[in-house]
């Protein structure tokens, strides 16, 4: 139930007459990645072809991971809660020589929830812990828009804990009856001291006890590829540690503002949360 502000919208670059339309992907860039190109969702484009080096691309400013398939380099390309639907455009090349490839974002209405927190400081804090929170929420942003520059062979990822998914993605949200920032991850029903593990191998980026986040672990997988887990009861690694796939983060438990014990996870690409359901394989109803 993290309260992680959106990342701000910059103004996209009109498309020049030289501008080439991008490719979308009909299938997923990975078994277990379903690329959706609409706000909070991943555009897939295919920007080199197979063989070739590595290309540098960028959205709005920012960085964005390249992957090598078989039919060529893949451009995956985080589209934030905000982001309006429409044209946009990623920029690809080095700087003095980019082309713009053009993509459509387009429309998904997310559901509202409203849910009551018993301690009233989790929904309006007192003023003396706006400074804390405000400083919070930039180091937050810092590790989540960092670029680690490693080859990123995998996108796919397993989900942290094994459980019911209890509160989806993008979920506009309203605590005690008053509208807050909408649900910028997924949350798993787990009770407390369940095993949290980590998604996808990566270095620990930050570990913390966070006001609104509780106990936090940051997980950077590479190229702006970064997961993040919170409300935990504790954290089993250090900033700095490398882990593997299913390496034990930390623990579950209800820190910071949580109504009960559970997972909350964010996955972010290129600064943005998206959708952590795009990078795993579909769960079965329960």
């Amino acid at each position: 139930m993290c309260d992680i502000v959106p990342q701000k919208k910059a103004f996209v670059p009109a498309i020049t007459a030289i501008a080439l339309c991008a490719t979308l992907l009909s299938a997923p860039a990975h078994a277990d990645l379903r690329p959706e190109p609409v706000p909070g969702g991943v555009a897939a484009i295919i920007v080199a072809p197979a063989g070739s080096p590595r290309p540098e691309v960028s959205f709005d400013g920012r960085p964005v991971l390249v992957q090598p398939r078989a039919d060529g380099w893949h451009a995956l390309v985080g589209l934030p809660l905000d982001t309006p639907l429409g044209e946009h455009a990623i920029q690809v090349g080095p700087e003095g020589n980019r082309r713009a490839l053009a993509f459509s974002v387009g429309p998904k209405t997310y559901p509202e929830q409203r849910l009551t927190i018993k301690n009233p400081k989790l929904v309006t804090p007192p003023p003396e812990e706006l400074v804390r929170i405000a400083e919070e929420r930039e180091r937050q942003l810092a590790i989540r828009s960092r670029f680690r520059d490693v080859p990123v062979n995998r996108v796919d990822l397993d989900l942290p804990a094994d459980g019911r998914l209890s509160s989806r993605f993008g979920l506009r949200r309203i605590f005690n009856g008053e509208p807050r920032a909408p649900h910028t991850g997924l949350d798993v029903a787990v009770p407390t001291g369940t095993p949290i593990r980590a998604p996808a191998d990566g270095v620990v980026s930050m570990v913390d006890d966070l006001y609104f986040n509780g106990k936090t672990v940051f997980v950077d997988h590479g190229q702006g590829f970064v997961s993040m887990v919170c409300h935990l009861e504790r954290a089993h690694v250090a900033e700095g540690q490398t882990v593997r796939r299913g390496e034990r983060l930390g623990d579950s438990g209800s820190s910071g503002r949580a109504t009960g014990p559970h997972l909350h996870w964010s996955v972010y690409l290129n600064g943005a949360a998206v959708d952590p359901a795009l990078f795993i394989a579909p769960r079965p109803a329960r």
